[in-house]
């Protein structure tokens, strides 16, 4: 029997060598023949899967549920679990291990991932563990242990190929090695080529400012955003980050697309039925478009793009937004004459099938006391940010003013107070799914918390 994976590619083979299909009565019939294979398979979950409300709205799929109890309806458990963070993280790093990561490294993306839950980034924690990560490697198009090569380096610069290696490992070790340049010569820039998702872009800001530096990064990804005044994805959310010590609980971490709205918060408003926000996403008509089914559908068919920051057109500034995505991808690609557009989709446009994403990044670190005492640096931030949250508040807002870094801080000391992280029914779902599959995880693992 095929798997998950295999039968979603065919899925994507099927629409993106038919774009028109959807037409076509016998292409309809066999897209809801491999849907209906797809839905059988172990680990796919019919209620989040944007493949079928594709499915449903423009080929006439009927989502079926599994005859099966799923593990909701097995535990008598709320469906939500909270999950201690240390034991989430040994899993992920176990997951990680049976892949032939080797361990040090393993504890490295482990602690990525993880701290993303802790900062209650829940898109790029444990949530991303089997899609982007498991499934790539199982899909050939990820490698789990790659050497990383120094291309170019000087005292404060170097030129870095993670030769589509783990992402998350391949981070950390740039941003060190910027950190490390910086402590003895005042500054470091490292450039990285050929890596892969690397997780929150924020990690990486936060290494720099918890190491008494000044840090920034950035990374390319597949093209979503279209220029202003154009509609065709070009550009990828490319984060713009920044990380400043402060003598608060927590830095000054910026960490944010440089798109209004990115693809998970499309498919969350798919999930609860609500209508996507004028002006996050235009379609080949240069309509702003707000109907949050057919903006997923047109999105698989390149038909729409995501809009960036300030929108489309330039009423609303949203040049700035397309000049900062444009900033990041040249960043991500000049230094390294690494490749953009379809190159990075992780389609290949003629079968459909996966192929690799070979990302760029950029780290770079500002040592502090090369100009002033940290002491100094952290009290002056901290007048700053102090000054903002204390500024008068709206009356229609909700009575307390953000600096950023501060909701990610909100959520870790919630989440720290409640023993952990919520594990909803999908998320399970996957872990057992990798429990019952990874060599060596179902006799370590043989009865998860929720079980």
């Amino acid at each position: 029997m095929a798997t998950a994976d295999e039968v979603k590619t065919q899925v994507l083979s099927l629409i993106a060598s038919n774009p028109s299909g959807h037409q076509d009565k016998s292409i309809r019939e066999k897209v809801c023949n491999l849907l209906t294979q797809y839905s059988a398979c172990d680990g796919v979950d019919l209620d989040t899967d944007v493949l079928f409300a594709i499915g449903a709205n423009v080929y006439g799929f009927e989502v079926k549920k599994k005859s099966v109890p799923d593990i909701a309806a097995a535990t008598a458990k709320p469906p939500d679990v909270i999950i201690d963070f240390e034991y989430m993280k040994v899993f992920m790093k176990e997951v990680f291990l049976s892949y032939g990561v080797p361990e040090d490294r393993a504890e490295t993306c482990s602690d990525v991932l993880i701290e993303a839950d802790k900062r209650g980034i829940d898109s790029h924690g444990l949530g991303r563990l089997k899609p982007i990560y498991c499934d790539r490697i199982d899909a050939g198009i990820l490698s789990p242990s790659m050497p990383i090569d120094v291309i170019n380096e000087t005292e404060t610069t170097a030129l870095i190929d993670g030769n589509l290696g783990m992402g998350l490992y391949i981070g950390p070790h740039c941003m060190n090695m910027a950190i490390e340049k910086a402590k003895k010569y005042g500054v470091g820039f490292v450039a990285c080529k050929n890596s892969t998702h690397y997780g929150i872009a924020g990690y990486y800001a936060t290494m720099a400012s918890d190491a008494g530096c000044i840090g920034f990064t950035g990374t390319n990804a597949r093209p979503s955003i279209a220029p202003t005044f154009g509609v065709e994805p070009m550009l990828g959310t490319n984060p713009l980050v920044f990380g400043i010590p402060t003598h608060d609980d927590f830095p000054f971490v910026i960490d944010c697309a440089t798109s209004v709205n990115q693809r998970g918060k499309i498919e969350r408003y798919a999930r609860e039925g609500k209508e996507t926000p004028r002006g996050a996403v235009i379609d080949n008509e240069g309509i702003e478009r707000t109907d949050t089914e057919g903006i997923l559908r047109d999105m698989v068919l390149g038909k729409c793009a995501l809009t960036p920051l300030g929108g489309a057109g330039d009423a609303m500034g949203g040049y700035k937004g397309y000049g900062w995505a444009t900033t990041v991808e040249l960043l991500c690609t000049a230094l390294q004459s690494g490749p953009f557009g379809d190159d990075i989709c992780g389609v290949d446009r003629a079968t459909g099938k996966p192929k690799p994403m070979p990302l760029g990044h950029f780290f770079l670190a500002i040592n502090i006391e090369a100009m002033c005492p940290l002491e100094t640096f952290k009290k002056n931030s901290s007048s700053l940010l102090t000054a903002l949250r204390g500024s008068m508040k709206s009356p229609a807002g909700p009575g307390r003013i953000w600096t950023a870094g501060e909701p990610e801080n909100d959520a870790r000391v919630k989440r720290m107070g409640q023993g952990g992280m919520n594990v909803p029914v999908s998320l399970q779902k996957n872990m057992v799914v990798l429990r019952d599959v990874r060599p060596g995880l179902a006799e370590k693992y043989s009865k998860l918390p929720f079980e």
